[in-house]
């Protein structure tokens, strides 16, 4: 089973209408980097449609399996949401990696917050109940290392393809022409409105 790699420079993202990324990650690339995560993506999931397997493995070079682990977790319990699989989150972490690898006060207060996490919830964090989770959570809120990593989450998780084929958005529609002959009227959850709503567009 070939595994996707998800690589720090983000080569192995899937791009909605694009090739199917091929990358396979070998154990001699593993010993490269300080750590490494393993995911699986569902089996009949709209993003399983556009990888060339369901595995998928993320590398890190400045933050240990541990740490990316709990920042994952992390990230997932700030913006829950079922439709995205781990490998989303994995972006997150991703991003977060690059950013300590570039500056190491970050990898610092990111490797304290993972401390900080794992003591306010009484073990692992990323381990622990839902409850916990959202308790340590709410333990960090108004830290630096709280807002690092919210920060990073809203671009992380929701400005790339992978997001978006989640749920159902095609993405931006200037360079195909504009959504008027491209899912204008795509809605599935209103009922469709009459005629007279919408008028024939005015010719000149």
């Amino acid at each position: 089973m070939q595994t996707i790699r998800i690589t720090a420079e983000g080569a192995s993202e899937p791009s909605v209408g694009g090739a199917r990324p091929e990358l396979p990650l070998t154990r001699r690339q593993f010993l490269k980097g300080s750590g490494v995560l393993f995911g699986t993506i569902a089996i009949g999931s709209p993003l399983a449609m556009l990888a060339p397997s369901p595995a998928w493995a993320l590398e890190l070079k400045a933050l240990d399996s541990r740490s990316g682990e709990t920042l994952l977790k992390f990230g997932r319990t700030l913006y829950p949401h079922e439709t995205l699989p781990d490998a989303v989150y994995a972006l997150l972490v991703k991003d977060l990696d690059a950013m300590a690898g570039a500056d190491p006060k970050l990898a610092e207060q990111l490797r304290q917050g993972v401390l900080e996490l794992d003591q306010a919830a009484g073990g692992a964090f990323s381990k622990a109940s839902a409850a916990k989770q959202m308790a340590a959570v709410r333990a960090l809120e108004g830290t630096p290392f709280f807002a690092t990593v919210r920060g990073k989450c809203v671009t992380s998780l929701y400005d790339n393809e992978m997001t978006w084929v989640a749920f159902g958005y095609p993405g931006e529609s200037w360079s195909k022409g504009g959504y008027i002959a491209r899912g204008f009227q795509d809605l599935k959850w209103l009922p469709a409105p009459p005629e007279s709503a919408s008028p024939p567009p005015y010719m000149g």
